[in-house]
């Protein structure tokens, strides 16, 4: 396995093969204007792949908000901040959600309320696509950025050496926090993350 360590001790992360990430986009209608929300920050590379379909992005960037969700006191104030987090509704609904690692930085709860937010933001078959730590105990501080390369890999931006231990969730527990999306398909993947696909 090529693992988050050994990628640290390395001059750099080397990209990697994400068959379920290339599905989800490879699925959107060229013909039909899509909706696209971005959980994670802007990048230029997924700002100019989406462009070559008929679709709107909507960026979200939401690795700073993850505290005020999951420091909430009850589930209301919970609620709260993740609707603060995601911002107003649009008048369309999504067709695709990318939350790349931001599910490695929220406990169930919090992952929980967020997910039920933007499943109520979807229309009906729209997936949601997005990677865990799974074999490797430790994982960065914070979030990194996947970058899309032109071959179709993906690129993990690593955001520096430090580490913390990873959640490790299940597909059992992901499954209950994603309660309002069904299960499409799970890979594990060469550098060790699990890489999800949920359908609305």
């Amino acid at each position: 396995m090529i693992n988050y360590a050994r990628q640290r001790a390395t001059a750099g992360p080397a990209p990697f093969n994400a068959p379920l990430w290339r599905l989800a986009i490879e699925s959107l209608d060229p013909e039909r204007r899509c909706v696209v929300l971005d959980l994670g920050p802007a990048v230029p590379q997924t700002i100019t792949l989406l462009g070559s379909y008929r679709c709107r992005l909507l960026i979200a960037d939401l690795a700073d908000q993850l505290a005020a969700i999951d420091g909430a006191e009850d589930a209301e104030s919970r609620e709260a901040a993740v609707q603060g987090a995601l911002g107003p509704s649009g008048a369309e609904p999504l067709d695709l959600v990318l939350c790349w690692d931001l599910w490695n930085y929220l406990s169930l709860p919090g992952l929980a309320a967020l997910m039920r937010a933007v499943a109520a933001r979807c229309r009906p078959g729209a997936r949601l696509h997005g990677p865990v730590v799974y074999t490797d105990t430790q994982m960065p501080v914070s979030p990194g950025r996947f970058l899309p390369q032109p071959d179709g890999q993906l690129l993990w931006d690593l955001p520096g050496p430090e580490t913390c231990a990873a959640p490790r969730y299940s597909p059992e527990q992901l499954g209950e926090a994603l309660a309002d999306f069904r299960h499409e398909r799970g890979m594990l993947l060469v550098n060790g993350l699990q890489e999800f696909l949920y359908r609305r």
